[in-house]
């Protein structure tokens, strides 16, 4: 087999190693290179082959028009954000995702954090841990089978926390703009941000979806409903979900994900009450990892080879 002009460029990365990717590599005959920084990934753009890229660089326009030899783009993950995929079609770079790795470790996270905070524990931790009792948390969280949940977003993650919420007793709606559902009643957002107790949000990030949790949508909320967001930052407006929290219109809210990460020292969601926050580590288990980077090598293999990957959103 003749190799593919250029290299196997992979981003920026918190892997613990590249073994598969190495192996790819040498079996193909390509050079590897694994840049430290986000300064090494956009010099070495230019030569590579195919991109594998990670949730720690962006690829714009300019950069794709920097890679004249591409075969592709792989995303390590689900979510492609980081990438301007309406630029690379026009450019006829193909791009791959990796939808499948932890779906089911995203969902279950999500479902955690929902009945954490309908079930008030932060309240109760932050009660003992200043010396109060039981009468410092409140009577306003619903009993499981009269739980108000509007899942947004029904794919593989939304499919999953919807169905979970349903077996569990709760009264499950959910919107999709795309995908066609069953498991539970559709409704559309409005209906599903102003009657709901658990909000929950795992669809992409895109122009239309930016801040789908503004200051008024919480606004329309109702009082000590939760949000949470295991999907992408962008999402929730944080500072308008912050100051909600403090005003105690709503009863708490759990985010793995941010606009941008890591999250700021001084952000305000540090210090909001009722808030859980984990780094982006939702997707995180003992198989994910192997998972995640075996499809991405899988993927990296088919367009070295010349041949169409699959999981393509440009």
């Amino acid at each position: 087999m003749t190799p593919a002009p250029g290299t196997l460029l992979v981003a920026p990365h918190q892997f613990p190693d590249l073994a598969r990717e190495e192996a790819l590599a040498a079996e193909l005959g390509v050079e590897l290179v694994a840049a430290p920084d986000a300064a090494g990934f956009g010099s070495a753009l230019p030569g590579a082959a195919v991109v594998m890229v990670t949730p720690y660089v962006r690829l714009e326009r300019h950069d794709l028009e920097r890679m004249p030899g591409c075969l592709g783009v792989v995303r390590y993950g689900i979510g492609y954000d980081n990438i301007d995929v309406a630029a690379a079609a026009e450019l006829g770079v193909p791009v791959s995702i990796v939808p499948d790795a932890s779906s089911e470790e995203v969902a279950s996270h999500a479902l955690a954090l929902g009945l954490m905070l309908t079930r008030r524990i932060p309240q109760g931790q932050a009660a003992i841990a200043r010396g109060a009792w039981a009468s410092a948390v409140p009577f306003d969280s619903p009993v499981l089978s009269r739980l108000r949940v509007g899942v947004i977003g029904m794919g593989r993650i939304g499919r999953r926390v919807a169905t979970w919420w349903r077996d569990l007793g709760a009264d499950v709606r959910a919107h999709d703009p795309v995908a066609a559902f069953d498991a539970v009643p559709a409704a559309d957002v409005d209906e599903l941000i102003a009657g709901s107790d658990v909000l929950s949000l795992h669809v992409p990030l895109t122009d239309a979806t930016r801040h789908l949790v503004s200051a008024d949508a919480i606004a329309r909320m109702p009082r000590g409903a939760v949000v949470v967001n295991v999907s992408r930052g962008g999402l929730v407006d944080e500072h308008a979900l912050a100051d909600a929290l403090r005003s105690g219109h709503l009863g708490g809210a759990g985010l793995d994900v941010f606009e941008h990460e890591p999250l700021a020292t001084d952000h305000p969601l540090r210090s909001a009450p009722n808030a859980v926050l984990t780094p982006h580590s939702a997707w995180k288990a003992r198989s994910s990892l192997d998972a995640l980077q075996a499809g991405a090598v899988a993927r990296a293999r088919l367009l070295l080879q010349g041949e169409d990957p699959p999981d393509r959103v440009a």
